[in-house]
């Protein structure tokens, strides 16, 4: 992509850390909600990869998830806490990547934060199902893709470089550090 991206006219890359990092993962997440959680130890069918619904993203960036104390993804956090999550908000924009360090507890007074009627079709006991655990990622590292303007105007930037042989893409990228 260097090419590409030295043909823009526009800046199109920029780096977060700290407050700036969290927060563009609160809004990405936000407009995501789903995402896939990668772990090391591959023990299911799914290889260590697998769909997740994200409960919360608090204000230290920590993702929040909720889980069976005996699926896979558990059994493999066990041995390697560390994790990848992978996000796509967008069918053209809001992709982000994130490693990051899981936890696993049965904190029920988070359980209770973090609960969701909905939620009953896995844990059918509800929110006391014995099985339910917490999964906390803390991020240590991200990229993200996105456009500046929101699809509208990158659409019509995209249309204008098109017809006038240029490359006007609307893009933004860059490093994630917390």
């Amino acid at each position: 992509m260097d090419s590409i991206n030295r043909n823009q006219p526009e800046e199109n890359r920029r780096d977060l850390s700290g407050v700036d990092a969290i927060e563009r993962i609160k809004d990405m997440i936000e407009d995501a909600d789903t995402c896939f959680l990668c772990t090391g130890g591959n023990l299911g069918p799914s290889r260590g990869v697998r769909p997740m619904s994200v409960r919360e993203v608090d204000d230290a960036g920590t993702i929040w998830f909720l889980s069976s104390v005996d699926s896979h993804k558990n059994h493999e956090l066990e041995t390697n806490p560390m994790v990848k999550l992978m996000f796509q908000a967008d069918k053209h924009a809001g992709f982000l990547e994130i490693d990051g360090h899981a936890e696993i507890s049965q904190d029920k007074a988070r359980i209770k934060q973090l609960w969701d009627s909905h939620l009953k079709v896995w844990f059918t006991e509800g929110e006391d199902d014995p099985r339910i655990t917490v999964l906390k990622v803390t991020p240590k590292l991200g990229y993200y893709w996105d456009n500046k303007h929101g699809q509208l105007i990158a659409g019509a930037k995209m249309a204008v470089g098109a017809v006038i042989g240029k490359t006007l893409d609307d893009s933004i990228e860059g490093t994630l550090t917390f």
